[in-house]
């Protein structure tokens, strides 16, 4: 999917510019974006996946915000994050039941953490996911601890943390160290000579987008719906449509068919109708609960 038709963000002094030409783009209703995703989806629209990307390019701005303490070009952080929101239009779809937006934000996220990570020379490539955790998610703790604590930070701080999130105190202290190196330099311009300071970069420590989804009645509701769904599967059913439809990228149906030594066809017989007893399963639920 070519950026050719995105609104151009070259400079930092075109940043505000660029903000006021993506508010141009509306909105979109769910059944706007249904009809287009399923253009996309089954006739690959082009003009189609152009109103999709450009609909949530606010979304992108509102997540790469989130990064601007990380002392990068806020132009950087968008552009990145504007090629997860693409790889997500391509891969989305519609039939699973879920909002792009809701879909798109884990592409937007994970492109732009992981521009982060190769820019700054904190974490090593081939790290943990769970170091990559605590480099995310350092600030946001520390700041719940000294909020916690009165404003005092305790003396066991790093044990904590280290806690939490599973890493150990070594890695905690390290990181820290790291990033007070980096706040010693908060009054220095995040962008040469001229520009913004590092200071006016940190970033909010609120619940992102992603968290506040996480958090939210139908989130929960919907994991619900599709965990009594599972369970009304037999396991050959279960494992093929978590295959393919809860992994990213699917399995593709030969590699299925090896595993269980049937056609490709049949796999998709047996996805097929897996899928039709979720639909029915979440349906017998959704009933239920009108009735009550």
């Amino acid at each position: 999917m070519s950026t050719n038709l995105l609104p151009v963000l070259s400079s930092e002094a075109g940043l505000y510019r660029y903000l006021e030409e993506i508010k141009k783009f509306p909105v979109l209703t769910k059944e706007e974006e249904e009809i287009l995703s399923k253009a996309w989806f089954e006739k690959e629209d082009i003009n189609a996946a152009h109103v999709l990307v450009t609909s949530h390019l606010r979304l992108v701005v509102k997540i790469a915000m989130q990064f601007k303490g990380y002392g990068l070009p806020v132009i950087d952080l968008i552009s990145e994050g504007n090629i997860g929101l693409m790889t997500a239009v391509k891969k989305f779809n519609p039939t699973m039941g879920n909002r792009l937006s809701t879909y798109a934000m884990w592409w937007i996220k994970a492109m732009i953490q992981d521009f982060v990570l190769k820019s700054w020379s904190i974490v090593k490539l081939g790290t943990s996911a769970l170091h990559k955790k605590l480099f995310f998610n350092l600030r946001k703790i520390k700041s719940k601890i000294y909020q916690a604590n009165s404003g005092q930070i305790p003396f066991n701080e790093s044990e904590i943390i280290a806690k939490e999130l599973d890493v150990s105190k070594e890695d905690v202290d390290e990181m820290s160290y790291r990033f007070d190196h980096l706040e010693e330099s908060l009054n220095d311009h995040a962008y040469g000579e001229e520009g913004a300071e590092v200071i006016d970069l940190i970033a909010d420590n609120t619940d992102n987008q992603e968290t506040q989804i996480m958090q939210s009645d139908e989130y929960s509701f919907r994991k619900k719906l599709l965990d009594i769904g599972l369970k009304s599967l037999n396991e050959r059913e279960r494992d093929i449509i978590s295959a393919r439809k809860l992994q990213d990228p699917p399995v593709k149906l030969d590699e299925l068919s090896k595993i269980y030594g049937v056609s490709s066809e049949r796999i998709r017989q047996i996805e097929e109708r897996a899928f039709q007893k979720l639909v029915a399963s979440a349906n017998n639920k959704l009933l239920t609960c009108e009735k009550n």
